[in-house]
């Protein structure tokens, strides 16, 4: 039976259209990380089967990890998830009880893939593969993509597998630009925005990315204005909110950032740089540095 028949398709699009809160370009992986989680279960053990006793720790550490910075408490974070899911015929419990309340999950209460989703993505492995690289696309930039399918238990390589595209309704379907890369790349003298790195090989750079400050995902324009030339390592740690911007347009380097080698810990002194573009090189817009902000950015800031 091929990725392209309809009953995979009906799957695919029920997982990718999963109801979530967003609005004015909020992130809203809970969902999605929780689903992941538990393919991973599904694709190590045969069963999606997740305690709240398990789920409490790993989807809390997903959402700190690769979530906005969230304003209630771990469990709290977890719940909403674990429990809201139900809507989406999708998720079940093996008992009954009331939406983002901590206390009743932990009387030994159960979560898993609906019965008849789970049989078709243990039938089928490529259909499990394909659920979890449309929900990783979907939700996440490259640049952490497959660290969101680590964290969960997956195999990272399985991106770069191509099987069918899912029509969720997303923001994918704008068409990006082909030009902006370059021309973001150009424009911050093809070098590193933050530590001014500027490998080449012969005429074309090396480790030199265009990174988005709003993600294109989530309704990031390819605007000179929403860019940044950014080495490939810093480009990460941007996406994983490890660094981010302040109202001055100073490299901020968050607390939950840590290392132990020199090298490692010369990120601590990218910490209150300015950046310093070339001439006529359009400044990131205050509305891109604030979502990033509010949206990617882990923690608070280191101080001083």
């Amino acid at each position: 039976m091929s990725l392209n028949d309809p009953s995979a398709r009906q799957l695919l699009d029920q997982l990718a259209s999963l109801r979530q809160h967003q609005q004015d370009g909020r992130r809203s992986p809970h969902k999605p990380l929780l689903v992941l989680l538990a393919l991973g279960r599904l694709a190590a053990n045969g069963t999606s089967t997740l305690p709240w006793s398990e789920a409490e720790e790993q989807l809390a550490d997903l959402l700190e990890d690769f979530g906005p910075t969230s304003r209630t408490g771990r469990a709290q974070s977890a719940a909403y998830p674990f429990t809201r899911l139900r809507a989406d015929k999708v998720w079940t419990f093996d008992q009954d009880v009331p939406m983002d309340t901590v206390g009743p999950l932990r009387q030994g209460v159960t979560g898993r893939l609906e019965a008849s989703l789970e049989a078709a993505l243990k039938d089928r492995p490529e259909l499990l593969d394909e659920a979890a690289r449309s929900l990783v696309e979907s939700h996440f930039p490259a640049t952490i993509g497959p660290d969101v399918l680590v964290a969960v238990g997956l195999d990272p390589d399985l991106l770069d597998r191509r099987g069918i595209a899912v029509d969720a309704g997303t923001q994918e379907q704008r068409q990006r630009s082909r030009i902006w890369p370059a021309a973001v790349i150009e424009a911050w003298d093809r070098q590193c925005a933050f530590c001014g790195f500027d490998g080449a090989a012969g005429g074309a750079v090396v480790g030199i990315e265009a990174a988005h400050i709003r993600w294109f995902k989530l309704g990031g324009p390819d605007e000179l204005d929403n860019g940044l030339a950014l080495c490939s390592l810093h480009h990460k740690l941007f996406d994983r909110g490890m660094l981010g911007l302040d109202e001055d347009l100073a490299v901020v380097v968050s607390q939950r950032f840590s290392a132990r080698t020199a090298n490692g810990r010369a990120i601590y002194d990218l910490h209150g740089n300015r950046l310093r573009p070339r001439r006529g090189t359009a400044l990131p817009a205050a509305r891109h540095v604030v979502w990033h902000r509010e949206q990617v950015f882990q923690g608070v800031a280191l101080i001083g």
